[in-house]
């Protein structure tokens, strides 16, 4: 794929992640559940790789922050379960064990990186017995839809090419 397509499709995706944390949310324990973010996730790690998934994660993130749509806590659990649901796509070549990795990723080890996160940069002393609930709720419903995006998407094969 040609750098600029790259980029056309990353900011696509990242348009989809930003704009679709501000119409489907839901409340989750402590936090708020943001499914098009881990759907996002999913679906650029099996399209493009685990370096823009990464990518796109990280600017989903900072793009909320800056609109106020989410928290810092956006950074370590998306960023996180990009790169293993690529890696894992790219290891496996499987669908759904991008969605597992997506969920594993943000759900729990996103949500331990989440502990000191929140206790350096937000004050809070909350543990991942708080976090862990409320990031896998969110990460699996997302990584489900984005795993039934992409395998629908694969049946009309318009991901043969790997856009």
């Amino acid at each position: 794929m040609n750098r600029t397509r790259l980029l056309t499709t990353m900011a696509v995706f990242v348009a989809i992640g930003t704009l679709g944390a501000q119409l489907l949310w839901f409340p989750a324990g402590v936090a708020r559940a943001y499914p098009v973010q881990h759907a996002v996730n999913v679906m650029a790690a099996v399209t493009l790789g685990p370096g823009p998934a990464v990518g796109i994660a990280f600017m989903i993130g900072l793009l909320r922050n800056m609109l106020g749509l989410g928290t810092l806590l956006a950074f370590p659990g998306g960023m996180v379960g990009a790169f293993l649901a690529g890696w894992l796509y790219r290891l496996t070549n499987r669908k759904g064990l991008a969605a597992l990795g997506e969920a594993i990723g943000t759900g729990i080890i996103g949500a331990l990186f989440a502990v000191p996160f929140a206790r350096i940069l937000l004050g809070s002393s909350a543990g991942a017995f708080f976090f862990i609930p409320s990031f896998l709720v969110s990460s699996i419903s997302g990584a489900l839809i984005g795993w039934f995006v992409v395998s629908k998407v694969n049946q009309v094969n318009l991901l043969e090419n790997r856009i």
